[in-house]
């Protein structure tokens, strides 16, 4: 009967969450999570190893603070996100004025095409031109307006990284308590 007194004392009720992020965000969210009270349990990736993957977390259901850890837990969510969308804008815009241009290039060259289909040579040379330039133009685009971008988001990333350090900290201190 002892053994049995013993064994109610140790238990421990789990409560389980998946999270799905982007491969190199996961080391952030290993990281993070393991500041609100979560242990990594294990995670799956994909069949071909690309794309998101997801991570399983376990952590004791009657962990102190609970109320306070996930209200800071949506708050790392959050942030994380902003770091997340901060990351993706660097690429936007500079892709779509690429895309826009390349498209242009193409489309001279079409009308270079159909110049030389109707025995114009001088305008099959004259749209040739513009249509070759539309693409070579896209890749030096891109990588101008990225770096550009790039210089004008990092302080706003670092900003957004140190707001999650703020956070795993006081989260971290909810723990200790």
């Amino acid at each position: 009967m002892s053994e049995l007194t013993n064994n109610e004392d140790n238990f421990v009720g789990y409560e389980y969450k998946d999270v799905t992020v982007k491969r190199k965000m996961e080391s952030v969210y290993i990281d993070g999570y393991n500041n609100f009270g979560w242990s990594l349990e294990g995670t799956s990736a994909p069949i071909q190893n690309v794309g998101p993957i997801t991570m399983k977390f376990k952590r004791d259901r009657k962990i102190r603070n609970k109320v306070e850890l996930t209200r800071l837990q949506r708050q790392f969510d959050a942030t994380v996100a902003e770091i997340e969308t901060l990351e993706n804008s660097k690429v936007i815009g500079a892709s779509t004025v690429a895309y826009i241009v390349g498209v242009l290039g193409t489309a001279f060259m079409a009308g270079s095409v159909f110049a030389i289909t109707d025995d114009r040579l001088a305008l099959c040379i004259l749209l040739a031109i513009p249509g070759f330039i539309g693409w070579i133009i896209p890749y030096l685009l891109f990588c101008n307006i990225s770096k550009k971008k790039t210089n004008k988001v990092a302080p706003l990333i670092d900003q957004k990284n140190d707001e999650v350090y703020e956070i795993c900290e006081k989260a971290n201190a909810l723990l200790a308590k």
